[in-house]
């Protein structure tokens, strides 16, 4: 990925300035890797905040697997959610979230979303590393996929997180905007999923309107022949990079 991410900036220079604007990563599914038609993956992310026992319900009522991004903060804080997506392990992966949802920014007194990044690579990695721990400890696997918070990253992060062994996932389709939007939104923003989409939203905000958008966006999809995988279910690509724009934190 990290080839990709360099070739990507060199073919848009204005990107090229990591260090002052970090960037999202989109990314798809690879189709030639994934049997069959109409094919999306779900991502969540359990940022901080408490668990969206509604929306949980609706995936495992409607068997639609998701790949769950989890800090060590959300974990510790919400056993009986933990203990709810430990026990559908067919439905769910947990992968890496860090450990107190700090952005994939590295730099004294550098903030994404007002949230603070990280002063330095030692930071960085004890974020990721510390992460990791608590989803072994939770789940009993070593994580493979790491989503950063916010889910915009420095160049020079990617790299690093990488070398650590993780695989950066990134998002074609921003179903929730943070977990910001109304039920109608989101289902706008879901009726134009595509083969091969990535989504992303949240579920650590039952107080939003995320379980009501997702639940009646994601059956639409499914009455419309969508099948939903895991990301681990197949190899993803990336086809660009962006300036972070678009809310992506919850």
């Amino acid at each position: 990925m990290r080839r990709i991410l360099v070739s990507l900036l060199l073919l848009c220079p204005a990107l090229a300035v990591g260090s002052e604007r970090p960037v999202e990563l989109h990314q798809r599914l690879d189709l030639a890797e994934v049997p069959g038609q109409n094919v999306v993956a779900l991502t969540l992310d359990a940022c901080s905040g408490t668990f969206d026992a509604d929306l949980v319900r609706f995936l495992i009522e409607h068997r639609i697997p998701a790949t769950i991004f989890a800090t060590r903060r959300w974990l510790e804080r919400n056993p009986e959610g933990t203990a709810i997506l430990t026990a559908h392990r067919d439905l769910f992966d947990i992968e890496d979230h860090g450990a107190n949802h700090v952005p994939a920014v590295i730099g004294a007194g550098r903030r994404v979303y007002g949230i603070a990044g990280n002063p330095d690579v030692e930071h960085l990695r004890d974020e990721v590393s510390q992460g990791a721990q608590a989803i072994e400890r939770a789940t009993g696997a070593k994580p493979t996929w790491y989503r950063g918070a916010t889910a915009l990253y420095d160049p020079q992060a990617v790299g690093d997180i990488e070398a650590m062994g993780y695989r950066i996932a990134g998002f074609s389709l921003n179903a929730d905007a943070g977990a910001t939007l109304s039920a109608s939104q989101i289902v706008a923003r879901i009726r134009s999923a595509r083969s091969g989409d990535i989504l992303i939203a949240h579920m650590n905000r039952p107080r939003s309107e995320t379980a009501e958008g997702l639940a009646t966006g994601l059956s639409e999809l499914q009455a419309r022949g969508f099948r939903f995988v895991l990301l681990r279910d197949g190899n993803v690509v990336s086809y660009g990079v962006r300036p972070g724009r678009s809310r992506s934190v919850g």
